[in-house]
């Protein structure tokens, strides 16, 4: 099974960026997740560029959609929701269809006792609207940088959170499989 990460803060510290190293480390095998290079490589999303010339490096992200069975988005919040380059990377991906009836993993770290609960809501809603499949289970870790030290989650209890929504994920790949009738690992 193939999980493709995308995380939507370019800070290089970002808390949110740890979370997805964690999930790599934590993905046992055969399973695999690997995370996009960063988005901040895609140009801003423009309709007539779509049509007439799509650049190769969204080609690249729509190929590497298509290829996975399921995704991992771990998103900061930014004025109660998702950054604007994960909203720019989508904007990209719904002419393509790849992300229609993917399964979609969702979690957040922030500072705030919230934990990202709005940036959550908003990708959640905008991934249901492109037909993705968000699973109910999602993470969000508040207070985060007292669970994440030196770009690496610290915190136990997180990490368990962290690979039980990996499991849900992987649950929810299986089930796609079988209702389509696919059955390969």
């Amino acid at each position: 099974m193939k999980i493709l990460g995308l995380c939507g803060s370019l800070r290089s510290g970002s808390l949110n960026a740890a979370v997805l190293r964690a999930a790599a480390e934590l993905t046992p095998p055969p399973r695999e997740l690997a995370v996009d290079p960063g988005l901040d490589r895609l140009p801003f999303f423009n309709a007539d560029v779509e049509q007439t010339a799509l650049p190769e490096v969204v080609a690249e992200l729509r190929a590497a959609v298509g290829a996975a069975d399921a995704l991992l988005i771990v998103t900061p919040e930014y004025a109660h929701g998702t950054s604007g380059v994960l909203k720019n990377a989508l904007e990209w991906l719904v002419g393509g269809g790849e992300i229609a009836a993917k399964p979609v993993a969702l979690a957040s770290a922030s500072p705030a006792i919230t934990g990202g609960d709005r940036a959550r809501a908003w990708l959640a809603e905008t991934l249901t609207v492109m037909g993705a499949q968000v699973i109910p289970q999602d993470l969000r870790i508040p207070q985060a940088t007292l669970k994440i030290a030196d770009g690496r989650v610290t915190d136990e209890a997180t990490r368990e959170a962290l690979a039980a929504l990996l499991d849900d994920l992987a649950h929810a790949v299986a089930e796609a499989r079988e209702a389509s009738g696919t059955f390969a690992s």
